[in-house]
């Protein structure tokens, strides 16, 4: 009776659902109530998404998505999930990540909240890296309006006679100055957050440890501004740009440098890549080559420098706890 159900409707789908829910609506009462089969509402589903046009299959996820409690619920879940996981994957390859960009992202959401983190079809068990995602800043000091800054500030201070000071002069946010060195070594880190594995190089080790230092040296140095004073900085120096769109980067702009480096925010998030950066480094990867092994004196590098940077971390609360 069950296979009989299944099959009819399937059979009127074809006709209902462009103009509305109405059949998917049924078969979840007939799933719930026991009538039909625990994964006839996804196969229906995995049917309709096959045969409409992806205009046609945005409206229908929304169906999808507004159930996302009902497929979660014990008498879906198991029987489900993998239909699930299996249908939002084909939809995926059949959109253009440039141009349903809102509709990709959806699907991912949807998944996000269906899954635990947990499982398995969403976790990077090949320890894999996206080293696609290279991090864009000015290599070229000759173009650097750091240098021109930090010249600019030595000849205005040669005016002031010993003892005196500016009308604006007050306390220096930090001992350590922000010049084109200091920004070439904190966004070539990037690079080694990108790809730990160039960590167990010895030369590019000596490089990301003195870099590393110097980058830690003035995290600890540099006053944190207030949050909130410190994002509407931030708003302002990026409206008056004319920038009012949103990347998922870090913005390297030479202006935004001291701004960032007083940002408890901005801080979180690199202090973060440092200690995903260490687990991996200390961890025991199943497809890590037999050569990539930490040294005495590396492992003991990274356990003080671990605890710097808790000590560096925001003091914030809620801050520290996102970190951890």
């Amino acid at each position: 009776k069950k296979t009989t159900l299944d099959q009819a409707l399937r059979g009127v789908l074809g006709d209902l659902i462009v103009r509305n829910a109405f059949c998917l609506f049924v078969s979840n009462l007939c799933s719930t109530a026991g009538i039909c089969s625990a994964t006839t509402p996804f196969v229906l589903l995995g049917d309709v998404l096959d045969c409409l046009p992806l205009d046609l299959c945005d409206k229908i996820f929304s169906f999808v998505e507004e159930n996302v409690s009902t497929w979660k619920s014990n008498s879906f879940y198991t029987a489900g999930k993998n239909y699930l996981l299996r249908m939002c994957n084909d939809l995926l390859r059949r959109l253009s990540k440039s141009q349903n960009t809102v509709f990709c992202g959806r699907i991912q959401l949807f998944l996000a909240r269906l899954f635990p983190l947990s499982e398995k079809s969403g976790l990077n068990l090949q320890s894999q890296f996206n080293l696609d995602n290279i991090t864009v800043f000015n290599k070229n000091e000759q173009e650097s309006t750091l240098g021109q800054k930090h010249t600019e500030e030595k000849e205005d201070g040669m005016e002031v006679e010993e003892g005196e000071m500016g009308e604006d002069d007050g306390p220096a946010p930090s001992s350590i100055p922000i010049d084109y060195n200091l920004y070439r070594k904190f966004w070539t880190l990037q690079d080694y957050f990108r790809n730990p594995v160039q960590c167990y190089d010895k030369f590019s080790w000596m490089t990301f440890l003195k870099f590393s230092d110097e980058t830690l040296a003035v995290f600890k140095s540099y006053k944190l501004d207030d949050m909130q004073a410190s994002k509407r900085k931030l708003e302002e120096l990026r409206a008056s740009s004319g920038e009012h769109v949103y990347f998922a980067k870090f913005l390297t702009s030479e202006k935004l440098m001291d701004l960032q480096l007083s940002d408890s925010n901005f801080r979180r998030h690199i202090l973060l890549q440092y200690l995903i950066l260490f687990q991996y480094l200390k961890g025991q990867v199943k497809f890590k080559s037999s050569s990539c092994v930490l040294n005495d004196d590396q492992a003991a590098w990274i356990e003080e420098t671990t605890k710097l940077v808790y000590q560096v971390s925001p003091k914030n609360k809620m801050a520290k706890l996102s970190i951890e």
